[in-house]
């Protein structure tokens, strides 16, 4: 299967790994998503594991679910660093440039 990578990783900690790790694409945040503890799994968990899910599917972009992952992170306390993905060039950023047309 062809990887899907994130434009940015997500960088989570754990006990394991207090200093974090990355995650790059999406089958890494499927991975994390199932190892993540059942009693653990509330409604932001679920959030993110479909979002993860739908991207798969080709429902939502990769970059929707790395979105979702690094919320749920954020919320749950182990994201370690997060950036938002570059400016697609030509997009609605009045900062971005522009392809000639």
């Amino acid at each position: 299967m062809q990887k899907m990578p994130f434009f940015v990783p997500v960088c989570v900690s754990s006990k394991a790994e207090p200093t974090g790790h990355d995650i790059e694409d999406l089958d890494q945040a499927l991975h994390f998503l199932r190892e993540w503890p059942a009693d653990r799994r509330g409604p932001v968990y679920q959030a993110a594991y479909n979002a993860c899910c739908a991207a798969h599917d080709g429902y939502l972009t990769v970059e929707e679910a790395r979105k979702s992952l690094s919320g749920f992170a954020r919320i749950t306390g182990i994201l370690q660093k997060d950036q938002p993905a570059p400016a697609i060039i030509g997009g609605t950023d009045p900062k971005a440039p522009h392809l000639p047309g």
